[in-house]
């Protein structure tokens, strides 16, 4: 038996169909993954991501431990509310984990780290905060619901607590607002609008039977995946791990190469990469031929092998394969996917493929 979140037997209640995740108990759908998915993309769905985890980071000296500990740069965020998306590195340049981190105020900030890696982002954390004034403090007795789609936010103002439902609905995109031992975040990983709410556990499951009242759909793990596929959105462990870096995995906008002068954890590992001939390409794939793209498959080029699949599945907006590529330089506008002993022609795109609800690629053969 896996780590259960406080909204388990919600789920158990729903029907949810129960899957090992990450070392958790979590729902992988409530009887139909496509519907969950259609649900987000044409109106309002929810998930329970309490298996996240929050991690507040404190003291005079959190600004330059995360300056040194991520690849994107905190100083960035100017303002109370601000969220930045970057990379933790370890120093041969492959990704610890990928994560969130919002200012919350003068040497305050907050991260939000992937399930399965948790206990191993905070031992590194812990490790090479030494030297450095910030207090690392795990938030295990917060829960997390995230409400995305094109009526997420209006289905869940009434919901949120009178002293921040204002300043949440202000909101810009990745910013979020506090108030009440509530944390809502305009941020998401489906490519649609929303929120992601962190509240006390013991408050999560009234919040989600009052969003469900409201005719926010349920989704599960199935869901969230096709979804932040289809959104052009990484996924660790699939798409970038401990062995590959941001730079070979459509994550180079998250590095902050300026100033030079700061130093961060991998920096020189990825500087000597950066302008090999060799590095390897991150491109999504169109299937125009028959069947499924499923990780690992090989990719090819008039029969050549160039690379392989880093994460792949069925669009159900677009109503075929999809999926991201580690390839060789070089790979053309056409390729083929190895799926069964056979070559498949697929087509190389430019994700994101879908993104508030708009087909963004050419799904012409």
């Amino acid at each position: 038996m896996g780590l259960r979140t406080p909204l388990f037997s919600e789920h158990e209640r729903l029907g949810a169909r129960i899957v090992p995740f990450g070392g958790w108990d979590m729902p992988l759908h409530y009887g139909s993954q496509i519907e969950e998915h259609h649900a987000v993309r044409r109106d309002a769905g929810m998930f329970d991501v309490s298996h996240m985890r929050p991690v507040d980071i404190e003291g005079p000296g959190a600004l330059p431990f995360l300056r040194f500990l991520l690849a994107n740069d905190v100083a960035r965020l100017q303002f109370p509310g601000k969220a930045l998306y970057s990379c933790m590195l370890n120093e041969q340049g492959g990704v610890v984990d990928d994560l969130i981190v919002y200012a919350r105020g003068p040497d305050r900030y907050r991260l939000v780290v992937n399930a399965g890696t948790a206990n191993k982002d905070l031992a590194w954390m812990n490790a090479r905060s030494i030297g450095f004034e910030a207090a690392i403090r795990p938030r295990v007795e917060l829960a997390m619901i995230a409400v995305q789609g094109p009526e997420a936010r209006a289905r869940a103002e009434p919901l949120l607590p009178a002293a921040i439902r204002a300043n949440a609905m202000q909101l810009p995109s990745f910013f979020a607002a506090e108030g009440d031992g509530w944390f809502v975040g305009r941020t998401g990983y489906t490519g649609e609008d929303g929120f992601e709410i962190m509240l006390p556990g013991e408050q999560a499951a009234g919040l989600w039977l009052a969003l469900l009242a409201a005719g926010v759909r349920p989704c599960g793990l199935g869901a969230r995946d096709t979804l932040r596929l289809e959104a052009g959105m990484n996924l660790y462990g699939q798409d970038m791990d401990d062995t590959v870096g941001p730079l070979e995995s459509g994550l180079g906008w998250t590095v902050a190469w300026e100033p030079a002068e700061r130093d961060f954890i991998g920096r020189a590992a990825l500087t000597a990469l950066r302008d090999a001939p060799a590095r390897r390409q991150f491109v999504g794939l169109l299937l125009t031929g028959p069947g499924i793209i499923r990780n690992h498959l090989k990719v090819l080029s008039n029969g050549v092998e160039m690379g392989e699949i880093a994460s792949g599945g069925f669009s159900p907006t677009l109503e075929r394969s999809i999926a991201f590529a580690r390839v060789a330089p070089g790979l053309g506008e056409t390729c083929e996917v190895e799926i069964r002993g056979k070559a498949v022609s697929a087509r190389v795109v430019k994700p994101p493929f879908v993104r508030h609800g708009k087909i963004l690629v050419d799904r012409l053969t």
